[in-house]
């Protein structure tokens, strides 16, 4: 099912088509009576998102917009940017939550004593079985919606590696990925785009490439990380990769200085080839220019004979305060996103499967990658690094330490490693 809500891009179209229904909110919505029943009803949601791209968030207040429209309950829906997480920590401290919110991943390990269970929803029993074991406890206890399941590798411009001759398919190894970036660098075009100044695309790179060094197919150091024992010289194999993509001028000149949205008109405009963001990101990118072609490829393994993966987990998931003064609106808003339009819509926005196994999203030019890699034993299904293998709070460390190895300082590399070892032994002494 979709639904048409104002201001709101379809599923990206093939190239040269175009949308032209005008069924918008607007249009189809008495708005003299929506100002009449939010009068009556006297109560407004707080709702925190941090999901990433102008599109997504338009589309998330829309949403908002027609809750209200049919219930007259408010949401203040905000997107407070990158310090997300920092916002949500002052917040849990100060026990001043947010009716709403989405869980970023941490439904279960941050936020579960905050979070009401959702088992009692009409939506608990349709849980995609790929999302269920991460959002729910030991005792069997829902704690999020997930309106989509990530599956999430590193994003490319099809015509920006076709002119360079590359073909994705060929990239298995970082070998492979790096000779890549230097025909892509060869014409003039910059290989690998980051944008820094939003400080978590820094911390995607630097959580996209650990695992492939660090724990995929190596036990041992899995093992060392979850009980504390992990030896942090060998993060060096994370540190040295993307130093070496920094002096060998992969990435975009303004890396630190750009922002994820010009990160998202470099790959709309075909000049970066690579990024890594979630597959949220490419439907951007089409928003932008519906003629170019976009894909995604799993991240490359760290040496022959070894399996790519692709990352799993919570995307746009929303849990409910056990908190809030207004339980029963509150719930109204869960139940209303998990309904099948609605759902369907905001998946379809953001590109990636639905996290209900009874609504559908139509993914449209991604669903051909999600054909190829969803069932592929050949690859690895991870989940992110820092929701599995790092304390809490140590995000914020694979943000800042990305910048330091940006930033050209002589000691960067030593900076960091040191930056992370301290930071892991802290929080893990407080686990």
């Amino acid at each position: 099912m979709a639904v048409s809500l104002a201001g709101c891009s379809q599923a990206p179209e093939e190239p040269g088509t175009e949308n032209t229904t005008d069924n918008t909110v607007e249009n189809t919505v008495d708005t003299s009576a929506q100002k009449q029943a939010t009068s009556t009803t006297g109560v407004t949601l707080e709702f925190l998102y941090n999901l990433n791209g102008e599109a997504v968030s338009d589309a998330v207040q829309e949403v908002c917009r027609k809750f209200t429209d049919e219930t007259g309950i408010e949401v203040e829906a905000v997107m407070p940017g990158s310090n997300f997480s920092d916002i949500m920590k002052t917040r849990m401290a100060s026990n001043q939550l947010p009716d709403v919110w989405t869980t970023h991943g941490w439904a279960v390990a941050r936020y579960a004593e905050y979070l009401a269970p959702l088992n009692d929803f009409s939506f608990a029993s349709h849980i995609a079985p790929s999302i269920k074991g991460q959002i729910t406890d030991e005792n069997g206890d829902l704690y999020t919606l997930p309106i989509d399941v990530d599956l999430t590798g590193i994003v490319y411009n099809a015509n920006v590696l076709d002119e360079a001759g590359v073909n994705a398919d060929d990239i298995l190894t970082w070998a492979d990925f790096e000779d890549a970036c230097e025909k892509v660098k060869a014409l003039g075009k910059t290989p690998i785009q980051l944008g820094g100044k939003d400080n978590y695309t820094l911390g995607n790179m630097m959580d996209y490439v650990a695992p492939t060094l660090i724990t995929n197919e190596n036990e041992a150091n899995e093992n060392a990380l979850l009980d504390g024992s992990f030896d942090w010289d060998n993060w060096n194999a994370v540190v040295d990769k993307i130093d070496f993509w920094n002096q060998s001028g992969y990435f975009n000149v303004d890396a630190v200085t750009a922002d994820f949205m010009t990160g998202i008109g470099a790959l709309a405009s075909e000049q970066a080839a690579f990024m890594f963001t979630a597959a949220s990101g490419i439907t951007e990118t089409y928003v932008q220019n519906p003629d170019t072609e976009m894909g995604f490829i799993p991240m490359p393994a760290r040496e022959d004979g070894l399996r790519r993966s692709l990352m799993t987990g919570e995307h746009f998931a929303v849990g409910m305060s056990n908190s809030t003064k207004y339980p029963e609106e509150a719930k109204m808003f869960m139940e209303f996103l998990a309904r099948e339009d609605i759902c369907s819509y905001l998946a379809t926005k953001c590109g990636m499967p639905s996290g209900l196994d009874n609504v559908t999203s139509d993914t449209g030019r991604l669903a051909p990658f999600y054909d190829k890699y969803a069932n592929d034993s050949a690859i690895l299904n991870i989940p992110y690094f820092d929701r599995k293998y790092l304390p809490s709070g140590m995000w914020n460390d694979l943000c800042v330490t990305g910048g330091t190895l940006l930033s050209n300082q002589a000691d960067a590399k030593a900076t960091v490693i040191e930056q992370m070892r301290t930071s892991y032994e802290e929080k893990k002494a407080q686990e």
